[in-house]
């Protein structure tokens, strides 16, 4: 009888520190001068931002041309007509969803170089009009080659993979360009960003893929009132330790290596050529170091042995500085850093031959 009591105090103890926990943690993220502080470069973060912007503005992704996708997450709406955004710059998509109005047949025309480019919001063109992306500027650079921009705000690397096996290789490419920015290599971690997406990790050094089918935005705000706010708790307290410890930027770089490794050889699966591109942004366009620690991470990823092309177009900005020319420190590129991307990828296409110009 005495060991049924002690049982039954025990259990009721136990629930008695679950609710607490639970109660302090829903009502801290309740309150907002304490809310504010507890955010990080983390899944639930990402998932309680999405959730407090769907129920004041009923958006169910990040910008309002996004549209729900199953095996990414989310992917620019398809057939968008000189939609004003980012201060009054145009957007416009074909029907594939890709930046600009011209179409793409997935067969290609056998007298032009058909180069694909894969990035984040800084190739798709973020603040800037279709007409002033480094993809634009390169179509007209290279009137004998079809430049098809397929960035897409907030992707991952891993999101990118996916768009190229599903729809990139049917392009029939013969260059592969991944815009390159160091801030995506956090985004290969993460489950949620600017939507629910998918995720790889590493099992037995192989690449396995999770998180597909994606959920819908309705079935995450169904059921967000019962994910228990404890584990948000955990989960933050988890990634300032990860990330002290260095524990993250290790994992990181092993899962985005293998990554763009996968990718490398998707491109050359399909007798294509992949390059890799390194974007500078920010205030590290000014830098005068030779090489940054993330430079020389992702020129690595190109070994001696393979196709596979790796440059900077940070050299190209310093140039550019030395000229006179100064660029924005901070958030996304103005039209003049775009077409100083376009002009390195043209200049590297030609040195390595790939382009011939008159």
């Amino acid at each position: 009888m005495i060991k049924k009591r002690t049982s039954i105090f025990f259990f009721g103890y136990v629930v008695f520190l679950v609710c607490l926990f639970e109660g302090t943690a829903r009502l801290a993220f309740f309150i907002p001068q304490v809310a504010r502080h507890l955010h990080g470069n983390e899944d639930y973060t990402y998932v309680r931002n999405w959730v407090n912007e769907h129920k004041k503005f009923n958006i169910d992704a990040y910008y309002t041309f996004d549209v729900y996708d199953a095996s990414r997450g989310w992917r620019t709406k398809p057939n968008v007509r000189e939609l004003k955004v980012f201060n009054n710059k145009n957007l416009n998509t074909n029907s594939q969803g890709f930046r600009g109005k011209t179409e793409f047949p997935y067969s290609k025309n056998k007298q032009k170089l058909r180069i694909l480019i894969l990035g984040d919001s800084f190739t798709f063109g973020d603040e800037v009009s279709d007409d002033e992306t480094y993809a634009f500027y390169l179509q007209q650079m290279l009137p004998q080659a079809e430049v098809i921009n397929m960035g897409v705000h907030g992707y991952g690397h891993d999101q990118m993979l996916i768009l190229l096996r599903e729809e990139g290789i049917k392009y029939e490419p013969d260059i592969v360009i991944v815009g390159f920015l160091a801030l995506d290599m956090s985004r290969n971690l993460l489950s949620f960003r600017d939507f629910a997406k998918p995720r790889y990790v590493l099992e037995k050094g192989k690449l396995k893929l999770t998180g597909t089918p994606v959920p819908r935005p309705e079935e995450i705000l169904k059921w967000d009132w019962a994910r228990p706010r404890v584990v948000d708790i955990f989960s933050l307290i988890s990634h300032a330790v990860q990330k002290f410890s260095g524990i993250q930027k290790q994992e990181m770089q092993h899962i985005t290596s293998a990554i763009l490794r996968e990718m490398i050889d998707v491109v050359e699966s399909v007798h294509a050529t992949p390059v890799l591109e390194y974007l500078p942004r920010g205030k590290e366009i000014a830098l005068k170091t030779a090489e940054t620690e993330d430079e020389a991470y992702m020129l690595s990823i190109c070994r001696p042995d393979d196709k596979a092309k790796c440059f900077s177009t940070r050299p190209h900005f310093a140039e550019k500085i030395a000229e006179g020319m100064r660029f924005k420190a901070g958030g996304h590129w103005e039209p003049a850093g775009h077409m100083v991307v376009a002009e390195a990828i043209k200049h590297h296409l030609v040195s390595e031959g790939y382009v011939v110009t008159r």
